[in-house]
């Protein structure tokens, strides 16, 4: 059950990019936690060095601060590794509107470097974050690999072009490639501020301060939110992943639904709040519903997610309690 049981050689050694960042400080801690070496690469310009501070005396861990669209650091970095986890790239499909030109630098062209600096050095594995915005307009539920719709954003479509890139690497170039089409991920070390924040963290904070949250739309948008936990056993569990998924990407979710008017007055209810939402516009490019099929993820990475919404939410609102 979840990944505390995975078994890696004991001198394996792993490269978190993105790693200061949200989910990449959660996978650095987990396998420092499993006894196993890390590199962290960041050029912290979304990661923050306080979310990696703590594993600063730990012997196992080595901090590389970097930009992956530089091949060089790429290269350097990846020098004796045994597995990569890519997670650096700029998340948020507004501000990809905005900026679409650097949006293609740092996610397709930083990951096209380390996937080539990757093949270089000789890794055994690349495990690479995608994302849910993959499946645009395609308006079945549950959402199912292969059956993806019109791209709603430059976000979207620097992500499906890592998995059309990935693809060709393990084609030509033997480099084994794995996606994880992440869906709305949430936990600890989640940052809430700024204007692209992840709703959930952002919610939390502004309950706690006091402050009337705005809803974007009429809230009954829904979203598979998926608890971090979850996202760390899929990532280490693709490091061990039979031929049969190289080149290939899989939904990354709990397989549920949740309305975010629900949850709204689920956090409220939680931390005994009683006020009432602001409405606003709906964001641009935003998907009006969403929910996973996990059944090709499950048979193909072994991955089976422990940690349901409820769970999660519980010990998200606990950490950010103690830690805002």
């Amino acid at each position: 059950m979840g990944y505390s049981n995975l078994a890696f050689d004991k001198d394996t050694t792993f490269l978190v990019t993105g790693g200061a960042g949200f989910i990449g400080s959660n996978l650095c801690e987990a396998i420092l936690n499993l006894g196993y070496k890390v590199r962290c690469l960041d050029d912290l310009s979304t990661g923050k060095q306080k979310n990696v501070d703590m594993f600063l005396d730990n012997p196992n861990y080595t901090f590389i601060k970097g930009d992956i669209k530089d091949y060089n650091t790429c290269l350097e970095a990846t020098r004796g590794v045994d597995y990569v986890l890519n997670q650096a790239a700029w998340g948020s499909v507004p501000r990809s509107i905005e900026m679409p030109a650097f949006y293609c630098a740092n996610n397709i062209l930083g990951t096209v470097n380390m996937m080539e600096a990757s093949r270089q050095n000789g890794v055994k594995t690349f495990v690479y974050a995608s994302s849910s915005s993959v499946y645009g307009d395609e308006p079945n539920l549950p959402k199912t690999e292969g059956r993806e719709g019109n791209l709603l954003s430059p976000y979207a479509l620097t992500k499906m072009a890592d998995e059309l890139w990935a693809k060709q690497y393990t084609k030509h170039y033997g480099l084994p490639t794995i996606g994880l089409r992440y869906f709305n991920v949430f936990g600890r070390r989640q940052d809430p501020n700024g204007a692209y924040a992840a709703v959930i963290p952002k919610f939390i904070m502004q309950l706690m301060k006091g402050e009337t949250p705005t809803i974007n739309g009429d809230g009954k948008q829904s979203r598979d939110f998926t608890y971090i936990e979850n996202v760390i056993e899929a990532n280490l569990k693709a490091c061990l992943a039979p031929g049969e998924a190289f080149g290939e990407a899989f939904n990354i979710a709990y397989g549920g639904r949740e309305y975010l008017l629900d949850i709204y007055y689920g956090l409220t209810k939680a931390l005994g709040v009683d006020k009432e939402p602001n409405f606003g516009p709906d964001r641009k490019g935003d998907i009006k519903h969403s929910n996973a099929d996990i059944s090709k993820a499950k048979r193909l990475l072994g991955y089976d997610p422990e940690w349901s919404f409820k769970r999660g939410i519980e010990a998200a609102i606990e950490w950010y309690k103690n830690n805002l």
